[in-house]
């Protein structure tokens, strides 16, 4: 199992003990993101589940995509297990277009439609990842080998950032945050293109809303990226990558690459106090969703984080 995470052997599967004893208050609160449960809005076990282990193991808020949210509102179901299970929504997850100026009007008319239910169950955020780099059909979309890259990002640049920036002033008028969500296999996925978009966007409107654990599969140092964009960081998936064979390549935290340490210290240093959601893919993991949750939670610990009781 060690060895299909990425690592060298069988005792790298306990959270690795940070560099330094912890040091000064921590003032994060971190959340859990419920992708790990494989949540579907075809039924609401898996998400059911997802908020009993978030509020069972102490996580502090949950964040979900924007089709789960649609389909358990629509007869209170959401309301309910977020009563029942008394952990708290921090924010949503909307997949936009950003390279297509002909459906922007649509898009913005999604993202106002979520920020309004997630505003109704109590949440403030609105995270915004963008559509694929590769046109839909094209050889290589979705899961497997990918195709050739042969997205041009200086031809989408001026359409990205004025979506963007209509995307967040939706969100704004609604008084919720929003923040770009770079990932890989988007039209802004590498170092140098996520701070072209940041360095151009209206950041009162569009925050950064990083993937640690996307910014490292992509090529970048995640650590450097948010030390560079700390001010505006609102927003963080906080997830680790081993490049190993399971859940993508990435894993518990503590278990892989990312310098988990640093990014939470930039954070706590920064003092924006921004949301941070762990998140871990699901995919092929060897292990259940609960027992990511846990290996992460406990290098957190480590790190001096506190949990719900």
């Amino acid at each position: 199992m060690a060895v299909g995470l990425g690592m060298a052997a069988l005792p790298a599967l306990r959270a690795q003990p940070p560099a330094q004893a912890p040091q000064g208050q921590k003032n994060l609160k971190i959340g859990i993101s419920t992708l790990a449960w494989n949540v579907s809005p075809n039924s609401i076990d898996n998400f059911e589940m997802a908020l009993k282990d978030t509020s069972e193991l102490g996580y502090w808020s949950f964040e979900t995509v924007s089709a789960m949210i649609e389909a358990l509102d629509k007869d209170g179901t959401l309301a309910r297990l977020i009563e029942k299970y008394k952990v708290p929504m921090k924010a949503g997850y909307i997949d936009v277009d950003v390279t297509d100026p002909s459906v922007r009007k649509e898009n913005v008319g999604k993202v106002i439609r979520i920020a309004k239910l997630v505003k109704k169950h109590g949440g403030n955020y609105v995270v915004i990842s963008v559509n694929g780099r590769r046109r839909p059909g094209a050889a290589g979309r979705g899961p497997g080998p990918q195709g050739p890259d042969t997205f041009n990002f200086k031809e989408h640049k001026t359409d990205m950032v004025a979506a963007l920036n209509d995307y967040g002033m939706a969100a704004a008028d609604l008084g919720l945050g929003a923040g770009l969500h770079q990932h890989t296999g988007t039209a802004i996925e590498t170092r140098d293109e996520v701070y072209a978009i940041m360095e151009a966007v209206n950041t009162k409107v569009m925050a950064f809303a990083p993937d640690v654990g996307q910014l490292q599969k992509g090529g970048a140092d995640a650590a450097q990226v948010v030390k560079d964009f700390a001010k505006i960081t609102s927003h963080t998936h906080l997830k680790d990558y081993s490049n190993g064979k399971y859940m993508g390549g990435y894993c518990p935290l503590g278990m892989g690459v990312v310098d988990i340490e640093s990014i939470l210290n930039t954070l706590e240093q920064a003092g924006l106090n921004p949301d941070v959601m762990h998140e871990l893919d699901r995919g092929n993991a060897p292990m259940s969703a609960r027992d990511t949750a846990i290996f992460s939670k406990a290098y957190l610990t480590q790190l001096g984080y506190k949990f719900r009781s």
